[in-house]
């Protein structure tokens, strides 16, 4: 993904925050709170969701959060906004974010105040700030909490350290983000698949291959590489399991239905529990070998199941990460 916008406003923002002019939506009050690595993509996240409606303000002190959606909700009359905190707050404010937050969700009600995290792995941030000659925010900052000593970190350090910092607020995410594969287009859509425009529960359903890596900001992770794999069969190895023929092969296999039916089970009994629980996304993944033929079978039969099954209001995606490799 091209993020390099990100860490250049990461600089020019260093001081004051980035406030841009949005479309103003009249739908129901939605308060993000946007934080997430460097070099991840918040920024990109906040343009984005500033197309979709949002009230976007970017590097804001934690401190002035709730004066922030103060003025806009209750003063302006705004109903989406997205507030971007990092870590270019200080520390010690950083880890007041778990009553900051509290206090939010009293405030404005906890169906209406989420925290989106934006991460991804350490060696697509690292090649990111290569390509980009940016200087991470934590290479040269004071970072302990009685600003006693200048520390300068290498670049990995830094890395490392930004994810210690940030823990106050990831630990709190109700939205992760993993941007690693993903360009701006993808990010877009899976923002509006975790948003919605009408702020409806989404459960994504994402099949991939191990051998590309595990995603990340998975809920749940099933490993299906146990099935018979169709790729053997010198006929259907350019097939997916999207294809009639790769059904009919699965359909001689009892184990493939009742690890269907296992899988079907336990998300029908446990997925509504964490809906309830505030949640407006559940991203579960389905993994096997490539990612083309079981854990594609299986992640989309669920997916029609799921459709049926689960409460009124709750929309079922699926998707297939490795569709481009196919």
């Amino acid at each position: 993904m091209d993020i390099n916008q990100d860490q250049s406003e990461n600089q020019a923002a260093s001081t004051t925050p980035k406030i841009s002019a949005p479309k103003i939506s009249t739908d129901k009050l939605s308060i993000l709170v946007v934080s997430g690595r460097s070099g991840s993509g918040k920024t990109s996240v906040l343009n984005i969701l500033e197309d979709l409606g949002y009230y976007s303000i970017d590097n804001l002190p934690l401190s002035l959060l709730p004066s922030a959606a103060h003025k806009l909700v209750k003063e302006s009359g705004i109903n989406r906004i997205a507030l971007g905190v990092d870590i270019r707050t200080p520390r010690a404010d950083l880890s007041n974010f778990a009553a900051t937050y509290a206090a939010l969700k009293d405030t404005y009600g906890s169906q209406a105040v989420q925290v989106l995290y934006v991460t991804a792995q350490e060696s697509t941030l690292i090649a990111r700030f290569n390509a980009t000659r940016r200087v991470h925010p934590l290479m040269s900052q004071d970072v302990d909490s009685d600003n006693a000593n200048h520390v300068v970190f290498n670049l990995p350090a830094a890395i490392k350290k930004e994810v210690e910092l940030l823990k106050p607020i990831s630990s709190q995410a109700d939205i992760k983000i993993d941007t690693t594969t993903l360009n701006i287009h993808q990010l877009k859509d899976r923002l509006r698949e975790h948003i919605g425009m009408d702020n409806q529960i989404v459960i994504n359903l994402l099949s991939f291959g191990f051998k590309h890596g595990s995603p990340i900001d998975a809920d749940f992770v099933f490993d299906v590489r146990i099935l018979p794999n169709p790729h053997w069969n010198p006929e259907l190895r350019a097939s997916t399991g999207l294809d009639a023929e790769v059904s009919t092969f699965f359909a001689e296999y009892p184990e493939v239905a009742e690890m269907l039916d296992d899988i079907d089970k336990f998300l029908t009994r446990w997925l509504p529990e964490f809906l309830h629980n505030n949640r407006h996304t559940v991203t579960v993944a389905i993994g096997c070998t490539g990612g083309k033929h079981r854990s594609v079978f299986i992640t989309d039969h669920l997916q029609r199941r799921l459709a049926d099954t689960m409460p009124e209001g709750v929309k079922v995606l699926a998707k297939h990460r490795e569709k481009s490799r196919w």
